[in-house]
Protein backbone atom coordinates (compact mmCIF):
# COMPACT_ATOMS: atom_id res chain seq x y z
CA UNK A 1 0.00 0.00 0.00
CA UNK A 2 1.18 3.87 -0.99
CA UNK A 3 -0.48 7.21 -0.10
CA UNK A 4 -1.83 9.69 -2.28
CA UNK A 5 -2.62 13.44 -1.23
CA UNK A 6 -5.27 15.27 -4.11
CA UNK A 7 -4.65 19.09 -3.73
CA UNK A 8 -7.42 21.19 -5.34
CA UNK A 9 -7.96 25.27 -5.69
CA UNK A 10 -9.58 27.59 -7.39
CA UNK A 11 -7.69 30.58 -9.39
CA UNK A 12 -8.76 33.54 -10.70
CA UNK A 13 -9.83 33.56 -14.59
CA UNK A 14 -6.92 33.50 -16.71
CA UNK A 15 -4.06 31.87 -14.34
CA UNK A 16 -3.74 29.04 -16.43
CA UNK A 17 0.01 29.58 -17.00
CA UNK A 18 1.15 30.81 -13.71
CA UNK A 19 -0.46 27.29 -12.50
CA UNK A 20 1.20 25.77 -14.99
CA UNK A 21 4.51 27.45 -13.64
CA UNK A 22 4.07 26.84 -10.22
CA UNK A 23 3.66 22.97 -11.52
CA UNK A 24 6.81 22.69 -12.83
CA UNK A 25 8.53 24.20 -9.56
CA UNK A 26 6.77 21.85 -7.65
CA UNK A 27 7.92 19.19 -9.07
CA UNK A 28 11.62 20.04 -9.28
CA UNK A 29 11.49 20.12 -5.77
CA UNK A 30 9.00 16.87 -4.81
CA UNK A 31 10.50 14.83 -7.27
CA UNK A 32 14.02 14.24 -5.14
CA UNK A 33 12.36 14.20 -2.15
CA UNK A 34 12.22 10.84 0.31
CA UNK A 35 9.23 8.42 -0.81
CA UNK A 36 8.41 10.15 -3.99
CA UNK A 37 6.26 8.22 -6.70
CA UNK A 38 4.63 10.07 -9.13
CA UNK A 39 2.60 12.81 -9.75
CA UNK A 40 -0.32 14.21 -12.01
CA UNK A 41 -1.14 18.12 -12.40
CA UNK A 42 -4.43 18.75 -13.86
CA UNK A 43 -6.29 21.62 -14.49
CA UNK A 44 -10.13 23.14 -15.91
CA UNK A 45 -9.54 26.14 -17.68
CA UNK A 46 -12.87 27.13 -18.25
CA UNK A 47 -13.56 26.89 -14.24
CA UNK A 48 -10.55 27.96 -13.42
CA UNK A 49 -9.78 24.59 -10.98
CA UNK A 50 -6.50 23.13 -10.51
CA UNK A 51 -4.81 20.90 -8.28
CA UNK A 52 -2.32 17.44 -7.86
CA UNK A 53 -2.23 13.92 -7.31
CA UNK A 54 0.77 12.99 -5.60
CA UNK A 55 1.74 9.42 -4.65
CA UNK A 56 4.89 8.73 -1.78
CA UNK A 57 5.55 5.47 -0.48
CA UNK A 58 4.56 6.31 2.95
CA UNK A 59 2.16 8.56 4.97
CA UNK A 60 5.40 9.41 6.97
CA UNK A 61 7.44 10.45 3.37
CA UNK A 62 3.80 12.46 2.62
CA UNK A 63 3.79 13.99 5.40
CA UNK A 64 7.35 14.88 6.17
CA UNK A 65 7.58 15.96 2.64
CA UNK A 66 3.98 17.95 2.73
CA UNK A 67 5.38 19.75 6.03
CA UNK A 68 8.64 20.79 4.12
CA UNK A 69 6.81 22.72 1.11
CA UNK A 70 3.64 23.79 2.91
CA UNK A 71 4.50 27.46 3.89
CA UNK A 72 6.21 27.97 0.62
CA UNK A 73 2.95 26.42 -1.34
CA UNK A 74 0.99 29.20 0.96
CA UNK A 75 3.34 31.58 -0.38
CA UNK A 76 3.31 30.59 -4.00
CA UNK A 77 -0.70 29.99 -3.98
CA UNK A 78 -1.35 33.48 -2.56
CA UNK A 79 -1.38 35.33 -5.78
CA UNK A 80 -3.27 32.57 -7.58
CA UNK A 81 -5.60 31.22 -5.47
CA UNK A 82 -9.29 32.75 -4.81
CA UNK A 83 -9.98 30.44 -2.36
CA UNK A 84 -8.06 28.11 0.42
CA UNK A 85 -6.63 25.15 -1.48
CA UNK A 86 -8.34 21.71 -0.23
CA UNK A 87 -6.08 18.71 0.79
CA UNK A 88 -7.49 15.24 1.23
CA UNK A 89 -5.30 12.44 1.86
CA UNK A 90 -5.66 8.43 0.83
CA UNK A 91 -4.42 5.32 1.38
CA UNK A 92 -4.30 3.61 -2.29
CA UNK A 93 -5.44 -0.12 -3.16
CA UNK A 94 -3.93 -1.69 -5.85
CA UNK A 95 -6.31 -4.94 -7.36
CA UNK A 96 -4.03 -8.44 -6.44
CA UNK A 97 -4.84 -9.67 -10.08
Amino acid sequence: MYYASLTTFKSAPGKRAECEGLADKLFSVMKGMKGFKNVVYFGDSDNNEYGSLYTWETKEDLDVAYNAIQPKLVEMLGPLAIEPPVRKVYEVYEPKA
